[in-house]
C-alpha cells in the first residue's frame, strides 16, 4: 500500500457524513456573510433614519433628531449591528453547541449595547428638553434632572438584565428567589459587612468624593476635623492620606456615609463670557434696557454665583456699533451638574435672544459661550 492509497483510507469518509459537514459548511459560511451584511447596514442605519426624517417628517422632528438622536450615532450603529446579528443567529440554531455558545456571547452584548443606547437617549433627552420641563416647576434642576436620569438609568438596566435572562430561556423567578433566600441567609451573617458593601453602593451612586481628591471631615467632634487625600475607595473602607502627618486613616464606607464631608478639590468655578455686538451706538434708555435684561437673565439661572453678574458696555476698535459683554460664574460640584448648568445657560442664551428682538434692537451674538475654569476665592 503506498502512501496515496494510506491518504484515501485516512480521509475515506461516507457520503452521510460529508453531506452533513457541507451543510455545517454552508450554514456557517451564510452566518458569517450575514453578520458581514449586518456591520454595513448598521453602518447606514444612523444616515438612513436621518435621510428618512428630514424627508417626510416636520422639521421640529428632524431638529429633535438632529440634538438627541445625532449624539449618540455610534451607540446606534453598535445597537443596530448586533441586533441584526442576533438574528443571522438563524442560519446556526440546527448546531445546539454553537448555536448556544453564540448565543449567549451576541445577546449578552446586544443587551449591553441597546441598554447603553437608551442610556445615552435618555441623557440627550433630559438635556434638551427635560431641563425646560423642570424649570417650570422648580429652580433647583440638578437634583431633579440627575435624580430622573438614574432612575430611568436603573430601569433600563433591570429591563435589560430580564431581556437578556429570557434570550438564555432562564428562569427568573426560580433565580431571584434562591437568590432571596442566599441574601437572606448573608444577611444575618454578615450584617456589618453588609452595612459596609451598600455603604460603598451609596458612596459609588451619589461620589460625594474620589480618589484623587482632598477632603475634610470629622470624625470625632472633640477633636480637630481630618484634612487629606482619597487615596482609595474599597467594598468596605475608603483610606484617606492625612496631610502634613501622612498617616492612613481607613474608615468604613457605613461610616463615610453617615459624615459631614467637605469636598475641598470641588470648590471651583468656571467663569462665562458672552458677547452681543449692536450695529450701532446705544443712546442711555437702551444702554439700562439691555444692562437690565442681561442681569435678570442671567441671575435667574440656578447654579451662578450670587452677585457675580457684571455687564460692560463699550464701543469695540475694530467696528462701529456698542459691544456688551456679560461674565459671570457657574458653581458646580463634577462634570456633571456643570454641564447641566452649562444647558442652562444655553436656555438663557435663547432667552435673551428673543427678548432682545422685542425691542427692535439689531444685534449679533457671539457663539459658542466662553467658559474659563477659575479657582474659589474665600
Amino acid at each position: 500500500m503506498d502512501f496515496r492509497d494510506i491518504v484515501q483510507e485516512l480521509f475515506a469518509f461516507d457520503a452521510a457524513f460529508r453531506q452533513e459537514a457541507l451543510g455545517f459548511l454552508l450554514r456557517l459560511g451564510g452566518f458569517i456573510l450575514l453578520v458581514l451584511v449586518a456591520w454595513l447596514v448598521g453602518q447606514l442605519i444612523p444616515n438612513l433614519l436621518r435621510f428618512l426624517i428630514v424627508t417626510f417628517a416636520p422639521q421640529t422632528i428632524a431638529e429633535a433628531y438632529e440634538q438627541v438622536v445625532t449624539p449618540v450615532k455610534r451607540s446606534l450603529i453598535n445597537a443596530g449591528f448586533l441586533a441584526l446579528s442576533a438574528l443571522s443567529l438563524a442560519m446556526v440554531r440546527d448546531y445546539r453547541t454553537l448555536f448556544n455558545f453564540l448565543n449567549f456571547f451576541v445577546y449578552l452584548a446586544l443587551a449591553i449595547a441597546v441598554g447603553w443606547l437608551l442610556s445615552r437617549l435618555v441623557s440627550q433627552v433630559l438635556r434638551v428638553y427635560g431641563i425646560k420641563l423642570f424649570q417650570r416647576f422648580s429652580q433647583d434642576v440638578d437634583d431633579f434632572v440627575l435624580v430622573t436620569e438614574n432612575l430611568l438609568n436603573a430601569v433600563i438596566a433591570f429591563f435589560a438584565i430580564i431581556y437578556f435572562a429570557q434570550s438564555q430561556n432562564l428562569n427568573l423567578i426560580s433565580l431571584l428567589a434562591g437568590l432571596g433566600i442566599v441574601g437572606l441567609a448573608l444577611s444575618f451573617a454578615a450584617k456589618e459587612t453588609i452595612a459596609q458593601v451598600i455603604g460603598s453602593i451609596v458612596l459609588y451612586l451619589d461620589r460625594p468624593y474620589l480618589p484623587g481628591e482632598y477632603v475634610r471631615v470629622s470624625f470625632n467632634p472633640k477633636a480637630e476635623d481630618v484634612y487629606g487625600r482619597i487615596e482609595s475607595i474599597g467594598i468596605r473602607s475608603t483610606k484617606i492620606r492625612v496631610a502634613v502627618k501622612n498617616t492612613l486613616i481607613i474608615a468604613p464606607n457605613s461610616v463615610m456615609v453617615a459624615k459631614d464631608i467637605e469636598n475641598i478639590s470641588r470648590g471651583n468655578k468656571v467663569m462665562a463670557l458672552l458677547y452681543i455686538d449692536f450695529d450701532r451706538r446705544l443712546p442711555d434708555r437702551d444702554w439700562a434696557l439691555v444692562k437690565e435684561l442681561l442681569e435678570d437673565c442671567i441671575g435667574s439661572i440656578y447654579g451662578v454665583e450670587p452677585l457675580s453678574t457684571q455687564v460692560v458696555l463699550f464701543e469695540p476698535e475694530d467696528k462701529p456699533g456698542t459691544r456688551a459683554r456679560t461674565s459671570f460664574f457657574l458653581l458646580s460640584s463634577d462634570q456633571g451638574t456643570l454641564s447641566l448648568r452649562k444647558r442652562l445657560v444655553e436656555v438663557a442664551h435663547q432667552k435673551i435672544t428673543k427678548e432682545l428682538g422685542k425691542h427692535n434692537l439689531t444685534f449679533s451674538m457671539g457663539d459658542p459661550i466662553l467658559y474659563v475654569d477659575s479657582p474659589i476665592t474665600r
